[in-house]
Order: structure tokens, then sequence, then C-alpha cells
């Protein structure tokens, strides 16, 4: 029997959509965020999940707690599924990076393209495949769910589609959604992706 991974986005935080955050402390749920995690545990509650992991950062943790409540599961952190490392690009407006030739580039070449200063997406592909490997490795046969990013996220599912990460703009992974992989020995497929939750 195949392990069963669910691949949540953290929900919203105050800065969506206009600062990219990346790793910077401090980013927390803002009101809606903290309706959709609600609806997003609500939602999980009926998946049987037999273990719950999120990324390090604040609203991955935050976005897991009532589910974690709701689960009777303490959530456990996974570093390979934590989001990009944005080095340079940390805490800019999204305004601010219209012009860049890297951010350009990022944009149309993502397979290729590294952050200045961070990260290429490549690798954390790498990591965050590794990651969700490992966690089939632990839970054979289990129902497991990871709050994760977007990218990231995006990412994996790329992976098991065999896409391209230029590709990654071909679809989208909204605040407190839910995605799902069926993972084996040797294999895996994409059951799900993007389901919304209402908050």
């Amino acid at each position: 029997m195949p392990s069963t991974i669910f691949l949540l986005r953290h929900a919203a935080h105050d800065r969506v959509g206009s600062i990219l955050c990346g790793r910077m402390p401090g980013v927390t749920l803002g009101a809606t965020g903290h309706r959709q995690a609600a609806a997003l545990a609500g939602r999980m509650a009926g998946e049987a999940i037999s273990a719950l992991y999120a990324s390090p950062m604040e609203r991955a943790r935050e976005t897991a707690a009532p589910m974690a409540e709701r689960l009777g599961l303490a959530p456990r952190p996974c570093e390979g599924m934590t989001e990009i490392d944005f080095g340079d690009w940390t805490g800019r407006s999204f305004g601010s990076l219209e012009g860049d030739a890297s951010w350009a580039r990022w944009n149309t070449a993502r397979a290729t393209s590294r952050v200045p200063g961070g990260e290429s997406m490549a690798e954390a592909q790498e990591r965050a495949v590794a990651a969700v490997e490992q966690l089939h490795a632990n839970h054979p046969e289990g129902r497991v769910a990871i709050v994760s990013h977007a990218d990231i996220i995006k990412a994996v599912l790329a992976h098991y589609l065999r896409l391209s990460l230029d590709d990654l703009f071909r679809f989208d992974i909204a605040p407190a959604s839910v995605s799902a992989l069926a993972l084996w020995e040797g294999g895996g497929k994409v059951l799900s992706m993007n389901e919304t939750v209402a908050a």
C-alpha cells in the first residue's frame, strides 16, 4: 500500500502578494489566515492523518496549530520543506523587483536561475523531494500532512508530474490549499492539486 502525503500551503499572512517574505522572521497569519487555518483543520479532520509536519517558518507552524489540536497530533518540524532562501530579495516588495534583470530571469527560466545570495529552484526542489521521500520511508502506508509553501509544493508536484521547473507558472497553489500524493517504493503519483477551503 502507498503512503499518502498531503501538501498543505500555509494560510494567508497580511503581506501575501505584496512582499517577498521568504525566510524573514515575524511573518505571521492575519485574521483571514487564522480563519483559513481553522477551516483547513476541519477539512483534514476526516483524513485519518497519522503524522503532521510543518516548515519551521512561523506562518506554517501557525497554520498547523489548529490542525494539531483537532487531530490530537504534535506537529514535527521539517526543514526540507521550508521556504526558498530568497537571499538578497528577502523582504522586498514585488513592485521594487520589477525591472530587476535577475528577477525577470527567475520568473522566465526558473529551472536554471538562482536567487542572488540565495538558492536555485533546482536546489529547493531537490531538498523538498528528498524530504517527501523521507516522510514516505518513515511512514510506510501512512497518511501524512505537511504544511509548507507555494513554490516548494509546486516543485514537489512538478517532480512527480515530470514537469520542468519552467512550468511552475502553469498552475497555482493557493493559501490554505490541499494537494495530495500517493507514494510507493520507486514511484508516485499526484492525487489532487490546489483544493481550497472556505474560511
